[in-house]
């Protein structure tokens, strides 16, 4: 009978054991997961910069001979737009390499470019009025969300927006 018990007392030791070192073990595996999956994510941010790149060269290879064959200045204020456009994408790759986050900020200035160009290379005569006024409209958004988002906390490591509103909320009562 003492053995039993022994025996009984033994292997609850293991379990217990076994249950301490597995959410441990658990917990190493999903950071190495979580590693590596961020690795990947990285070394697609530095594939899509390197082509990013390529693409910015061979358009200004493009726009430079441009100068020289026909002096369209619509196009060629085209091209240079698309050029700037291509620099801030590269730039918003660049931060998120190095911040691990999107930045909004340059993420509106790229959008609000882009539709400019649209408008120029179109020309803003030739558009319906409806389209002018939805694109007034989605400017007037952008913009809106680039004033905003000054005032949004920011979301780094330590910084919880949730946490800090609640403690504004506990001073105020």
């Amino acid at each position: 009978m003492q053995k039993l018990q022994q025996l009984i007392d033994k292997n609850e030791h293991q379990r217990n054991e076994e249950q301490t070192i597995d959410p441990l073990h658990n917990q190493t595996l999903r950071c190495r997961i979580v590693n590596t999956l961020e690795l990947v994510q990285d070394v697609i941010a530095v594939s899509l910069c390197i082509g990013l790149f390529c693409v910015m060269v061979l358009q200004l290879k493009q726009t430079f001979l441009s100068l020289f064959t026909n002096l369209q200045f619509h196009e060629i204020t085209a091209d240079i737009l698309f050029i700037l456009i291509l620099v801030e994408l590269f730039r918003l790759l660049i931060i998120y390499l190095q911040e691990q986050r999107v930045s909004i900020g340059v993420s509106v200035e790229v959008t609000i470019v882009s539709v400019l160009r649209e408008v120029i290379v179109k020309g803003l005569l030739e558009v319906d009025w409806k389209q002018i006024l939805a694109t007034c409209a989605f400017l007037i958004a952008l913009a809106v969300l680039l004033v905003v988002r000054v005032w949004l906390p920011p979301t780094f490591e330590g910084i919880d927006p949730e946490q800090t509103a609640s403690a504004k909320l506990k001073e105020r009562k």
